[in-house]
C-alpha cells in the first residue's frame, strides 16, 4: 500500500475522490520505465536504485505517481539484502579494535583491512577481499542494501495495484464502514469473513446467506486514539471484498486539513457495479486445513448416496456467523452440516462451542478432535444438542455416515 504522503484525493464537497490512473499507452509507458529501472538496478545498492528513481521522476508533474509506483514496486516485488562477511555492527568491531592496535595513519587503512580480510579468510574457509570488508563496514545502512531479487509485474499489473492502493488509503483515516454484501455465493462470504478475522477487524454481523448481510466496522478514527496499525488492517480487507459478486460500501472518514490544521470530516463510496478495482488477493484456498482436505479426499472414496458440499451453508449468529466446513446431503432430501474441530488453541474453542450453543442449527454435527485440551479451553459438552463424532488423528467417511443413518 502507499504511504499517506504518496495518496493522491479530491474533494468533491464532503464525497472523497482518490486518484485513478486510465490504462492508457502513457499511464502504461510510466510504469513500464519504473520496471526497467528496477530491473537494472538488480546487484545494485538502494542508494544507486533511490538516485536512478529520482532522475527518472525529473520535473515532470507526474512525479508524485512515479514515486507512488515505485513505492510498490519497492515494497511488494523487490528484495533486498545486507551484503557481508559478518554482522555490520560486528564487523565494524572487528576492524575498530584492530586499528586501535596501531598509530592511526591513512596509509594504515589498506594494511588493516588487508589483516581483517586474511583473518577472516581463515574463520570463514574461503577467500574473503578487502573490497567485502569495505562494503560490508556499512551495509546495514538502508542506501546500502543490495537488490538482490526483482520480480517484475507486467505494467497493466502496477497500474492496477496503484489504483487499489489509492483506494485502500481512503480507510486509513476512517471513522466506520458499512458493508452490504448482498446474496452472493458462500464461499465468497467465506473469504471475506476470513479476511475479516486475519485482520483481526471488530465487526458486528447480520443478516444470512438468503438475504445477504451487514457488516459495521469501527475505524481506526473512532477509537480512543487513532490507530495507524488498525487502518492499516481495514485497508488490507479491501482487495478480499473485491472477491465477492454484490456489494456496496459507505465509510465515514475523518481527514487533518494540511493548511488549518482543523479536521474535517468526509465520506466514501463504493459498489461492485461501480468499481473495476482488481484484487491482488487469491480466491481462496481449497481447504483451510490439511484435515478438511484429508476428509474430503476420502469421502470420494465411500460407498455411499450422500453428496459431500463444501462451505455452502452460513449459520447467523447474534453479531456473527458461522460457517460449517461441509454440508451433506442425501437424495431424499434429506440434510446436515459438518463442522470439524480440530484447532487446539483455547481461545478458538471457546469461540467455537459458543457459536455451536448459540445457533440454531438442529442439522449439525461436530467432529471432535480427542487430542483437544478441552478442560484447559473450558469446554463442557453437557448443553450441546448436536451430534457429536471424537476422532484421533483422521476423521473417517465411515463413522459420519454412520452418525447420518441412525
Amino acid at each position: 500500500m502507499l504511504k499517506s504522503d504518496l495518496l493522491i484525493y479530491k474533494r468533491n464537497g464532503e464525497t472523497i475522490v482518490p486518484k485513478k490512473l486510465e490504462i492508457n499507452n502513457r499511464t502504461l509507458a510510466i510504469a513500464g520505465e519504473s520496471i526497467i529501472c528496477f530491473q537494472d538496478c538488480v546487484g545494485k545498492t538502494q542508494g544507486e536504485l533511490d538516485r536512478r528513481l529520482l532522475e527518472l521522476e525529473g520535473d515532470n508533474p507526474d512525479y508524485r505517481v512515479k514515486r507512488g509506483m515505485a513505492h510498490l514496486l519497492k515494497n511488494t516485488f523487490s528484495t533486498f539484502e545486507i551484503i557481508s562477511p559478518l554482522e555490520p555492527s560486528v564487523l565494524r568491531q572487528r576492524v575498530f579494535s584492530e586499528a586501535a592496535k596501531t598509530v592511526t595513519l591513512p596509509s594504515r587503512r589498506s594494511e588493516t583491512l588487508e589483516a581483517i580480510a586474511h583473518t577472516l579468510s581463515g574463520e570463514l574457509k574461503r577467500p574473503v577481499s578487502r573490497v567485502e570488508i569495505e562494503t560490508g563496514l556499512y551495509a546495514d545502512l538502508q542506501e546500502n542494501r543490495i537488490l538482490t531479487q526483482f520480480e517484475p509485474p507486467i505494467p497493466e499489473s502496477l497500474l492496477h495495484r496503484y489504483n487499489l492502493s489509492q483506494v485502500q488509503g481512503v480507510f486509513y483515516r476512517a471513522s466506520s464502514v458499512v458493508i452490504n454484501a448482498h446474496r452472493n455465493d458462500p464461499g465468497e462470504y467465506k473469504l471475506l469473513f476470513r479476511y475479516i478475522k486475519l485482520f483481526q477487524l471488530m465487526a458486528y454481523i447480520e443478516g444470512d446467506a438468503d438475504t445477504g448481510f451487514t457488516l459495521t466496522m469501527d475505524g481506526p478514527a473512532s477509537l480512543f486514539k487513532a490507530s495507524t496499525r488498525y487502518g492499516l488492517a481495514l485497508a488490507k480487507m479491501i482487495p478480499a471484498l473485491l472477491h465477492v459478486t454484490k456489494w456496496s460500501l459507505q465509510a465515514k472518514l475523518q481527514n487533518r486539513d494540511q493548511y488549518s490544521g482543523n479536521i474535517k470530516t468526509g465520506k466514501f463510496s463504493l459498489t461492485s457495479d461501480r468499481c473495476d478495482l482488481v484484487s491482488h488477493y487469491p480466491p481462496g484456498k481449497p481447504y483451510d486445513s490439511m484435515l478438511e482436505a484429508s476428509f474430503a479426499k476420502s469421502w470420494v472414496k465411500a460407498k455411499t448416496e450422500w453428496r459431500l458440499e463444501r462451505e455452502v451453508d452460513l449459520v447467523p449468529l447474534p453479531g456473527s456467523v458461522m460457517i460449517p466446513d461441509f454440508r451433506l446431503v442425501h437424495p431424499d432430501g434429506r440434510e446436515f452440516l459438518l463442522e470439524i474441530v480440530g484447532y487446539w488453541r483455547p481461545q478458538y474453542l471457546q469461540k467455537k462451542f459458543y457459536q455451536v450453543r448459540n445457533s440454531d442449527a438442529d442439522n449439525l454435527i461436530l467432529a471432535v478432535s480427542e487430542r483437544l485440551n478441552l478442560e484447559k479451553a473450558g469446554v463442557k459438552f453437557t448443553d450441546l444438542p448436536n451430534k457429536l463424532i471424537w476422532f484421533k488423528s483422521k476423521l473417517n467417511p465411515k463413522t459420519v455416515i454412520e452418525i447420518l443413518e441412525r
